[in-house]
């Protein structure tokens, strides 16, 4: 917007300089030569009281000689009483030019070499024309023309610049507050929710801070509403779990007793972060930094033995891959597993008991991909699943799993794709960028399908 009123407003200023600058440079140029025939034509009238007395030659020329302008005038005096036609003084006009103006008796200018001759006519005592002839050179024609249009030239570039500079004064006072404004709204969307801006500048500018600041405060206070609202919510599950946790200590032994006891323990873990974490100040919206992240392969072979137990009174087969070596990643283990969960447990909810599933790890050298399939009856419509995940879920689902995907794997720059799997169901593939930055190879894609090390349980 500054150089925006800059360049307009040295636009508008150079046109009206152009505008008044230029007709005032011809009409000085115009005065400059009316000035200079205005001192021939009184240098004429000079020499005419001489000549309506006398039109002797020796006279006439010291009458020329005595005002000194010998240089400059010659009288042309034509033939009368039996005297031949005389002239005195430098002739530069042509004979036809002096002819013309003797017959026609008006006074009249023509351009000689080096200058201007003005010829007029004056009458004798004969009733003859005589014509007196001054030379305007072409110095005196343009005397001061140059300087008049320096000092134009002068006045209209410090009208140029004045108009720029005072543009540059108003574009900086109404460019600077809209930075601001602009600079706390990328503030306050990268989560600093502290940040206001002042409120000045013009009063549209004004009006949009106290509207922003309005916003900024509205936002703080509904964020801190939905935090406690997550809090008690939280919290109001801290009663039921702990029947659960009685009831599961009073199970005794065995392999599905450890089990249930386990489940119900991360369960109450979990509630206790999703209370902390609602009730922290500040939202949690950093990325991972540098030496953050977990192994891959580790979490998928934990959450898979967590799984296997429900899959084997299920009667479900179920096979890992891609778990024999380290797998680093870009996450949290504590988000990579509820992803994990969130695939795993939508396998469980939504396809019949006895369906195989297979869980795959396949990295390279910028990702890692992470696929979940199954052998159930299919997704009919993905990208309505993928609504779903956004928070419009039906049947039972709360539509929150496959977001909590979506955005882990989105976090790192990847994205997460749902299709046909071959095993005949539905395949969720988690693409998870390993540096969160640059894009995935597509050719590790195709590559996918071709990598099944299959281990089956």
């Amino acid at each position: 917007m500054r150089w925006a009123l800059v360049k307009v407003c040295l636009a508008v200023t150079t046109m009206v300089v152009v505008a008044f600058a230029v007709p005032l440079g011809l009409v000085v140029k115009e005065m400059a030569r009316d000035r200079a025939f205005a001192g021939a034509e009184r240098q004429a009238a000079d020499h005419a009281p001489a000549l309506s007395i006398t039109t002797d030659r020796d006279q006439l020329e010291r009458v020329v000689a005595s005002a000194g302008s010998d240089a400059q005038v010659a009288v042309h005096i034509p033939a009368a009483d039996g005297k031949a036609a005389a002239g005195i003084g430098r002739t530069r006009a042509a004979a036809a030019d002096i002819a013309a103006v003797r017959r026609m008796g008006r006074a009249s200018t023509t351009e000689v070499p080096g200058g201007f001759t003005l010829l007029q006519p004056v009458a004798i005592g004969s009733g003859a024309i005589a014509v007196v002839e001054v030379y305007v050179p072409e110095a005196a024609v343009t005397h001061g023309v140059g300087t008049a249009w320096a000092v134009l030239a002068g006045v209209g570039a410090a009208l140029v610049v004045g108009s720029v500079a005072v543009a540059d004064r108003l574009g900086v006072r109404m460019v600077q507050p809209a930075q601001r404004l602009a600079e706390g709204a990328h503030e306050l969307g990268e989560g600093k929710l502290g940040v206001r801006v002042p409120e000045e500048g013009p009063p549209e500018l004004r009006r949009a801070a106290v509207a922003f600041n309005s916003m900024a405060d509205q936002v703080v206070h509904l964020l801190a509403n939905e935090r406690e609202l997550a809090a008690d919510l939280s919290h109001r599950l801290r009663t039921p779990l702990t029947v659960l946790r009685l009831n599961a200590a009073s199970l005794g032994d065995g392999p599905a007793a450890e089990q249930t006891r386990a489940a119900v323990a991360q369960l109450e873990r979990e509630v206790d972060t999703i209370i902390r974490t609602a009730r922290e100040a500040k939202p949690q919206t950093a990325a991972a930094g540098p030496g953050a992240g977990c192994d891959a392969a580790e979490v998928v072979r934990e959450r898979m033995r967590f799984w296997s137990a429900l899959a084997e009174d299920e009667g479900r087969t179920w096979r890992v891959a891609g778990v024999e070596r380290p797998v680093r990643i870009p996450v949290a283990r504590a988000d990579l597993a509820a992803a994990l969960d969130a695939l795993l447990g939508n396998v469980f909810r939504h396809t019949p008991q006895g369906t195989a599933f297979a869980v795959d790890v396949h990295h390279g050298e910028d990702a890692v991909i992470v696929l979940v399939s199954d052998a159930g009856p299919g997704i009919p419509d993905p990208q309505a699943a993928m609504a779903r995940g956004r928070g419009s879920g039906t049947d039972g689902s709360t539509g929150l799993g496959l977001d909590i995907v979506r955005r882990l794997a989105e976090s790192t720059g990847g994205d997460l794709r749902i299709g046909p799997s071959v095993l005949g169901g539905t395949e969720v593939r988690v693409w998870i960028q390993r540096d969160g930055r640059r894009p995935a190879r597509r050719g590790h894609r195709g590559a996918v399908r071709r990598r099944r090390r299959v281990a089956v349980k």
